[in-house]
């Protein structure tokens, strides 16, 4: 099938390669020149595990372009998707003017034909509606303008132009992306036409039936077919639960800190209940990234909209504020004053493998160790690596992680690479002032670190 996304960050960009790896012609979009220029030779301008890959096969087989050029992505997709940003607002609510200008461009360029065209952007609950509004409105600005310039009536068919809209809501996880685009745990299409729905799951069955799945024994993806509304409740929700999950065990965690339990022991404990599952109930020092907070926030303001506080999830962001001063306070606990002490912290990014700094928990690390008046050093894997320095302000990025260790007063494991789980570090106390290490995720072997040397201090343990 022919298709184009509009947008290529995240979720754009991994949409556009896997469509065309397992066998669609895609046309990606994007208004940066420059970005357009690198994926055109073949670079991935994010870091996500496989995208390269997948984008240099498709480039090769002809079966991926990249284009600034939205009239001509336009004209060649039967499925339009918007994959635009829809970043936080300062009230919580989602930033949806990209997708307005996307939904209004495509209908400035609709030029007769049947089109599907799919919110992908995480957008408010009844989005689906008023991008089919603002898609209107773009055609009619277009049939004013040609009639302006002196067309007829009778000249112009953009007015035939017929479409559907679709809500597909995305729930890649970043660092794993292309490995949940071809592994999906379910499929949700929300609308209210057949001949869309049918196309959507004509796009989808190569993954349906798990052509590319990395285990193809499995039964086929659950699809669920609901309105419009409801598929996009569907992404807040999930979000907003995951989230939730994460607070609730950090919320445990504080407890058991103050009681003697582990958490560690309490989370595997009723994890194994199958009613709770043992997944998102690691305990640290707060979620962050591009998804969950705006995601929550922009539930919770959505519930404010409609009259009703959502109060379970107010509290669950207040206690994910909370939890990312919790290192800071250990490492008061451990070392008093901070005023012109060292410290060092293992990752940056919000998450393992991604290059993401968005909202991550670092970055307050970084301002309130700052604001006491510490010296902050950090190595993070992918950012020490790239040189990337955007928002890192008051951080001194090293190379390696026994750079970042020599002349420390204690160090603060704040993103879970898996490499930082082999590190030396018994060489690393040695080139510490106070071998102290606050374990922020619970990730490494306290064992091994009291072994090497270290005062180890995880959290809720």
């Amino acid at each position: 099938m022919r298709v184009c996304v509009i947008g290529t960050g995240y979720v754009g960009l991994v949409t556009g390669a896997c469509l065309a790896h397992i066998g669609h012609d895609v046309i990606c979009v994007d208004n940066n020149e420059e970005k357009v220029k690198i994926m055109k030779a073949g670079q991935s301008p994010i870091f996500e595990p496989g995208l390269s890959e997948i984008m240099q096969s498709a480039i090769q087989s002809d079966r991926i372009q990249f284009t600034t050029d939205i009239a001509a992505g336009v004209a060649h997709g039967e499925i339009l998707f918007i994959a635009v940003g829809t970043p936080p607002l300062p009230t919580g609510e989602s930033d949806t003017r990209y997708v307005e200008a996307v939904a209004r461009s495509i209908g400035a360029n609709l030029n007769g034909g049947y089109k599907v065209i799919v919110n992908k952007s995480t957008v408010p609950i009844g989005s689906g509606d008023w991008v089919r509004m603002i898609v209107l409105d773009g055609i009619a600005e277009r049939q004013k303008t040609l009639v302006t310039a002196g067309g007829g009536a009778d000249r112009l068919p953009v007015m035939d132009a017929e479409f559907d809209v679709v809500s597909n809501p995305e729930f890649l996880r970043e660092g794993s992306a292309v490995y949940d685009t071809f592994n999906p745990d379910r499929i949700v299409l929300g609308g209210n036409s057949d001949r869309a729905i049918a196309m959507m799951k004509e796009l989808y069955t190569p993954i349906v039936e798990r052509q590319f799945a990395q285990d193809k024994s499995l039964p086929p993806v659950p699809v669920l077919v609901t309105d419009l509304s409801s598929a996009e409740m569907i992404k807040y929700a999930a979000n907003a639960f995951l989230a939730t999950k994460i607070s609730f065990i950090n919320e445990v965690a504080n407890i058991c800190d103050r009681v003697g339990a582990d958490v560690t022991q309490v989370a595997k404990g009723i994890g194994l209940d199958s009613r709770i599952g043992n997944k998102f109930l690691n305990a640290g020092i707060g979620w962050g990234g591009s998804c969950f907070p705006k995601d929550v926030s922009a539930l919770v303001h959505t519930a404010d909209d409609y009259g009703y506080e959502a109060q379970l999830l107010k509290a669950a962001i207040s206690v994910n504020e909370r939890q990312r001063l919790i290192a800071l306070e250990k490492l008061q606990q451990a070392l008093k004053i901070l005023k012109g002490k060292t410290v060092g912290l293992l990752g940056l990014t919000f998450k393992p493998d991604t290059d993401d700094l968005r909202d991550a928990p670092a970055l307050n690390l970084i301002e309130q160790l700052n604001r006491l008046g510490a010296k902050v050093k950090a190595y993070d894997p992918i950012i020490s690596q790239t040189g990337m320095r955007h928002g890192l302000t008051g951080v001194l990025v090293e190379t390696d992680a026994e750079r970042l260790a020599d002349g420390c007063d204690a160090l603060v494991l704040v993103t879970e690479w898996q490499q930082f789980s082999s590190l030396d570090y018994g060489k690393m106390a040695k080139l510490m002032s106070n071998p102290v290490i606050i374990d922020g995720r619970n990730f490494l072997n306290r064992e091994q670190l009291i072994e090497a040397g270290f005062q180890y201090i995880g959290i809720g343990r």
